[in-house]
């Protein structure tokens, strides 16, 4: 097989050529079909993500065949198509994971961080924590997206609350350009919130049909009743805050955020809450492939080859991607 690997933080990845890896009791080896390329694995790089196992093959958003059954394997067969997602198992037994909080367990094991992931050929998971995909897209590079940035996207927008009819989105990436087509196929409104000067996203949220667009310092036209903060900014949090009408909710999508500074009572004042995202649950993956099993999505990716993962990670890092970068091996 072919991986490419994080040695050290900060460093790039590296190609390495390693045998195929045998799946081990309830495991599965998947040739990997295509795997996108997360925020979080910048975080990785960079060494912001404590819980890191190096060395470490980096990629949580995989779509892959079914290609080796480990002992006591059922639920799945081989040849079969299947998402792994960012939590690769859970302990099962701790409180949060006893009360169905399993994205808050106390010693998981997390997809191309403790445990090798996606930015290679093949890739051993937990069959238990690997998604059905019977969906009626077909492209890997298209479903790979759906595995985090969709997931955490909507969890985070489950989180803002089903009266949430006016919704801000800040930072039109990867996940808020595949959230703001489900929130408006549930009929909310969106506001959409880039760099300024980023034209380009705006006219792009526009297209997926966002109501309005602009610069993420901007008021918009209309109060908000929640905004998601999918940016690793923690300086957008009170521009989100100061944007919410009375009893509105700010969500926080990402895994690791920039400080974020002092702010005056005022905008928290009459009942407005800021809360966060922590991972993930199954249930939340499958519940978010059912809902959007029959919308025609418009997944914007950019596909790379596997040895173009240091590439696409610095297109990341620089802005320069609409949607989401896909390594394809």
């Amino acid at each position: 097989m072919r991986a490419m690997v994080l040695r050290q933080a900060g460093t790039p990845l590296t190609l390495e050529q390693r045998p195929d890896p045998e799946p081990g009791a309830g495991e599965v080896r998947l040739r990997v079909l295509a795997c996108a390329v997360c925020r979080t694995d910048l975080h990785l790089v960079d060494g912001e993500l404590p819980q890191a196992r190096l060395p470490v093959v980096p990629g949580h958003e995989i779509v892959g065949v079914v290609e080796a059954l480990g002992p006591g394997v059922t639920a799945l067969a081989l040849g079969q198509r299947v998402g792994v997602p960012w939590l690769g198992r859970s302990c099962g037994v701790c409180r949060y994971c006893r009360s169905g909080r399993e994205n808050l367990c106390d010693d998981p094991l997390f997809t191309g961080c403790s445990r090798d992931g996606g930015f290679a050929s093949h890739v051993v998971a937990a069959a238990d924590f690997c998604l059905a995909l019977d969906l009626a897209e077909t492209d890997p590079a298209k479903i790979a997206p759906l595995l985090c940035a969709g997931l955490i996207g909507w969890r985070t927008l489950r989180l803002a609350g089903e009266g949430a009819n006016d919704l801000g989105l800040y930072g039109f990436g990867a996940a808020a350009h595949l959230i703001a087509q489900v929130a408006r196929e549930q009929g909310r409104r969106v506001y959409a919130f880039t760099r300024r000067g980023d034209t380009t996203s705006q006219d792009f949220a526009r297209s997926l049909g966002a109501v309005w667009a602009g610069a993420a310092d901007e008021k918009p036209p209309a109060e908000l009743d929640a905004a998601l903060v999918f940016a690793p900014a923690g300086e957008l949090v009170p521009q989100a805050l100061a944007a919410l009408r009375k009893g509105g909710c700010v969500v926080c999508g990402g895994i690791h955020m920039s400080d974020i500074p002092s702010f005056a009572y005022r905008i928290l004042w009459q009942e407005r809450s800021l809360r966060s995202v922590a991972n993930l649950t199954r249930e939340d993956g499958r519940e978010f492939l059912r809902a959007v099993a029959g919308m025609a999505l418009q997944v914007q990716t950019t596909v790379y080859a596997l040895e173009q993962a240091n590439e696409a990670l610095a297109d990341l890092r620089a802005g320069r991607l609409q949607g989401a970068a896909v390594l394809v091996p």
